[in-house]
């Protein structure tokens, strides 16, 4: 008797088995990065886009009267503002003209009851 195998082996090169084996790894290696990107983008660009967001939004809605603390540390209160500068009143008839961008927080929001 004479037994013949079902099994055909297919004729594939070597160039074109390494071809077939590396695209796998392509797949890995581009999902990777692209979820290195996801992970930085949540982790690391998200976050300060939306803190500067918050620090615009602060330094727009500054308004005559609001006691500031600018980065310099100078306590005082605001007399009048403009676009980028307010005029910061630091004791009786002392005034001084800062750039909006140097006021860091305003002391009597932060201080809780």
């Amino acid at each position: 008797m004479h037994f013949q195998s079902k099994l055909t082996v297919p004729l594939i090169t070597t160039g074109q088995m390494i071809t077939l084996l590396a695209i796998p790894r392509l797949w890995k290696t581009i999902i990777m990065i692209v979820a290195m990107l996801i992970v930085f983008y949540f982790f690391l660009i998200r976050p300060q886009r939306q803190e500067a967001k918050k620090e615009a939004e602060f330094h727009d809605n500054l308004k005559s009267g609001d006691r500031i603390m600018t980065a310099g540390g100078i306590h005082g209160t605001i007399v009048s503002t403009d676009a980028t500068h307010a005029v910061v009143e630091i004791a009786q008839g002392a005034r001084i003209k800062v750039s909006k961008s140097s006021i860091q927080r305003i002391p009597d929001r932060n201080v809780k009851k």
